[in-house]
C-alpha cells in the first residue's frame, strides 16, 4: 500500500495543463528575447527600417508574454474575502494590456515609416543579411504559433489561443518584411518602409481586435448564442422542470456565470424544488465551462 498521497484526476489534470501553458510561455519568451536581439542589431547594421519594425515587434511580445504568465497566474488563485467569484478575470485584464501593447507598437512603427516617406530619413539600400534574417524569423514565429494553439486548445485558455495568434500576426508581419527586403534588394528601395508600413497597420489591427474583445468581457457581455442555446437545453430537459425565464449569462474569464428561473410544479415541497434545481444546476455546470448557475425557483 502507498503511504504517498495521491490527488484527485481532474487535480492531477489542472496541474498537467497549468505547466504546459507555462512551458509554452517560457518558449515564447525565448524565442522573443533572442528574436528581439538578433532583428534589432542585424536591422540596424543593414540599414532595415522594416527589420528594426518587427524587432520591435518581437519586443512587444515579450513584455506581452510577461503580461500572459502574470495573469495566468493570479487567475489561478481561490476566491477571498474581496473576489467572491475567484481572480478569473486577471486573464481579460491581460487580454486587454496585450491589445494595447499592439495598438501602441503598431502606431509608432506607423509614425516612423512615415516620416520616411516625408523625406525626414533619406531610402538606401539594404544589406542581404537582413533578408535572411526575415526568412529565419517567418519560420520561427509559424512554428511558434502551431505549438502554442495546441496548448492552448488543450487548457481551454482564451488568453493564450490569444497569444498563439499573435504569434501567426507576427509571422505574417515577418514575411511583409521579407518580401520588402527583397524588393529593396532587388532595387527598390521604397519597399523597405512600406513594409514597415504594412506591419504597423497589421499590428495595430491586431491590438484593437484583442482590446475590444477584451473590453467587452470586462463589461459584462453574454456568453456565446451556441452555449446559451445548449445551456437553455440542459436546463429544460432536467427532470421536473415545466419552463424557465430570465436566462442570463456574463463571461469571467474563460468562465461562464449563469442566472435563471426555474417553472417548477407549485405543488412540490420546498426539498423537492431544490433538488430539482441542484440537478439542473449540475447539468450545466458539467457540459460547459460554467462557474456557478443561479436559479430561482417560480411556482406554477
Amino acid at each position: 500500500m502507498s503511504l504517498i498521497p495521491t490527488l484527485p484526476d481532474h487535480e492531477h489534470t489542472d496541474a498537467r495543463e497549468h505547466i504546459a501553458a507555462r512551458r509554452s510561455l517560457w518558449v515564447s519568451v525565448a524565442l522573443n528575447l533572442l528574436l528581439t536581439v538578433v532583428q534589432a542589431v542585424v536591422g540596424l547594421f543593414a540599414g532595415s527600417q522594416a527589420l528594426v519594425a518587427d524587432a520591435m515587434h518581437s519586443l512587444s511580445d515579450l513584455l506581452a508574454d510577461f503580461v500572459a504568465m502574470l495573469a495566468g497566474h493570479h487567475s489561478r488563485k481561490e476566491a477571498d474575502d474581496d473576489h467572491h467569484y475567484g481572480h478569473h478575470r486577471y486573464e481579460t485584464a491581460a487580454s486587454l494590456i496585450l491589445g494595447v501593447l499592439l495598438l501602441a507598437a503598431g502606431a509608432g512603427m506607423l509614425w516612423t515609416a512615415a516620416s520616411k516617406f516625408a523625406g525626414n530619413t533619406p531610402m538606401t539600400s539594404v544589406h542581404p543579411i537582413a533578408l535572411v534574417v526575415a526568412v529565419i524569423t517567418l519560420l520561427s514565429k509559424e512554428a511558434l504559433f502551431r505549438y502554442m494553439l495546441a496548448i492552448a486548445e488543450k487548457v481551454r485558455s482564451s488568453m493564450l489561443v490569444a497569444n498563439a495568434w499573435h504569434a501567426r500576426a507576427d509571422a505574417a508581419s515577418s514575411l511583409v518584411v521579407a518580401l520588402g527586403i527583397g524588393g529593396n534588394l532587388l532595387g527598390y528601395p521604397w519597399l523597405d518602409p512600406v513594409a514597415a508600413l504594412l506591419v504597423g497597420f497589421m499590428i495595430g489591427k491586431t491590438g484593437w481586435g484583442f482590446a475590444w474583445e477584451a473590453l467587452g468581457d470586462l463589461m459584462d457581455r453574454s456568453a456565446d448564442e451556441d452555449s446559451v442555446s445548449g445551456i437553455r437545453q440542459l436546463v429544460l430537459e432536467t427532470p421536473g422542470v415545466l419552463g424557465l425565464h430570465d436566462l442570463r449569462t456574463r463571461r469571467m474569464g474563460d468562465m461562464i456565470l449563469v442566472d435563471v428561473h426555474l417553472e417548477l410544479d407549485a405543488e412540490l415541497t420546498v426539498r423537492q424544488g431544490h433538488d430539482i434545481a441542484v440537478e439542473a444546476r449540475q447539468r450545466v455546470m458539467a457540459a460547459y465551462p460554467v462557474l456557478d448557475v443561479m436559479t430561482h425557483v417560480d411556482p406554477v
